[in-house]
C-alpha cells in the first residue's frame, strides 16, 4: 500500500505538467504559463489562484508565534539513484529507508530538488538557492523541508550531482558517487513550521513545510551552473500569508 500511495503522490510533487482534458497543462516560470496564470492552465491547477494556504512564503517576524517545537528527527544517510532535468528543476530520485519523523510520523523521502533563487525569502529578501526534501508518510500526506544556501564554499555533495547533472530537458542520469543526503542539510536543526502547499502546480494544499533556519553553502560556479541549465528563474512569488501563522 506504502508503495502505491506514494506513487500516487509523486505524480503530484514530481514538478511535472498535469494531465488535464486528455492533453499535457504546460506551466512554466515565464510568459503566459507563468506562475500568475498556473490557476488558469487547468481545473486541477485552480488551487494555485484560490488556494488561501499556498506556498513559498516570507518569513518575517510579522507572522512568527514562538512556540516549543519537537526536536526534528531526521534519518537521511543515502539512497539517491538517479538525476533527472525535468524543464522546470532539477530532481534527485531517491530510493531507501531514508525518513523524516513529524508529529509521530515517519515521512519517508521520495525527491530533493532545487530553485534559484530560493522560493521562500527571509524579511523580503531571496536568498540565491534553496532545496526542497518532498517526504511522504503512508497516507500519501507530505511534508518537505526547505534547505537555503547561500554563495560560499564549494558544496561536495552537490558537487557529486552537478557532475551527473542532465543539460538536455528530458534527460535522466544515473548518480555515480553516493551522495550523502544528510550533509545538504544544516547542522543545526532549529527550523520555521507552517502549512501550506505544493510551489508547483497543481499547488496542493495541506503539506507540512519545514524551512531550517541556518543556510547551507555552495559555490558560485555550482549556482552558475545550475542556473544556466535551467535557463531562468525557477522560483514561485511568495503568497499571501492570509491567517497563518508560523511557527518557530
Amino acid at each position: 500500500m506504502r508503495k502505491l500511495l506514494a506513487a500516487v503522490g509523486l505524480l503530484a510533487i514530481g514538478a511535472l505538467p498535469a494531465i488535464a482534458g486528455g492533453g499535457s497543462a504546460h506551466w512554466g516560470y515565464t510568459g503566459k504559463v507563468g506562475p500568475e496564470f498556473w490557476g488558469d492552465l487547468a481545473p486541477e491547477y485552480r488551487a494555485c489562484k484560490e488556494g488561501k494556504n499556498q506556498s513559498p512564503i516570507d518569513l518575517n517576524p510579522d507572522v512568527f508565534v514562538k512556540a516549543c517545537l519537537e526536536p526534528l528527527k531526521v534519518s537521511y544517510s543515502k539512497g539517491a539513484t538517479s538525476v533527472l532535468n525535468n524543464g522546470h528543476t532539477i530532481k534527485v530520485k531517491v530510493k531507501g529507508d531514508n525518513f523524516v519523523e513529524v508529529d509521530g510520523k515517519k515521512f519517508y523521502l521520495k525527491q530533493f530538488h532545487f530553485h534559484a533563487p530560493s522560493e521562500h525569502t527571509v524579511n523580503g529578501k531571496n536568498l540565491p538557492f534553496e532545496a526542497h526534501f518532498v517526504n511522504l508518510d503512508d497516507e500519501g500526506n507530505i511534508t518537505v523541508l526547505g534547505v537555503f544556501f547561500k554563495v560560499g564554499r564549494e558544496n561536495p555533495e552537490l558537487a557529486k550531482i552537478w557532475s551527473v547533472m542532465p543539460e538536455r530537458v528530458g534527460g535522466e542520469t544515473k548518480i555515480k558517487e553516493q551522495v550523502d543526503i544528510n550533509a545538504l542539510l544544516p547542522k543545526s536543526r532549529d527550523y520555521y513550521r507552517y502549512s501550506g502547499s505544493l510551489t508547483t502546480p497543481p499547488c496542493t494544499e495541506g503539506v507540512r513545510w519545514i524551512v531550517f533556519k541556518e543556510p547551507m553553502e555552495l559555490s558560485k560556479e555550482q549556482l552558475e551552473k545550475f542556473r544556466k541549465v535551467m535557463g531562468v528563474n525557477n522560483n514561485r512569488p511568495t503568497q499571501p500569508i492570509n491567517a497563518r501563522k508560523v511557527l518557530k
